[in-house]
């Protein structure tokens, strides 16, 4: 488990790849990442540091530094809800 995982629940391998794919996602708000897996923006944070190199890690976080779309609270309503590509029909 994640030290700051607050679950008692571990984290697959599959959830922890889904966890990075909606970390690096720039629509994908850290609340909707906290509301499925339990895991505070800290913890995703951290978990993204340890499933990256650190050059990529970097990059993100100066992606998401300037976001307003990963904070809830910051969004539009325009940014209310969000569907991957993949599953646009």
């Amino acid at each position: 488990m994640h030290p700051n995982t607050p679950s008692s629940k571990p984290l697959t391998a599959d959830d922890m790849s889904r966890i990075v794919e909606m970390a690096w996602e720039d629509r994908t708000s850290f609340d909707a990442i906290q509301a499925q897996f339990e895991l505070n923006e800290a913890a995703v944070i951290d978990l993204m540091r340890l499933h990256m190199r650190p050059s990529s890690f970097r990059m993100w976080r100066k992606r998401m530094a300037g976001r307003t779309t990963k904070h809830a609270a910051l969004r539009t309503a325009v940014h209310l809800r969000h569907r991957a590509r993949h599953t646009r029909q």
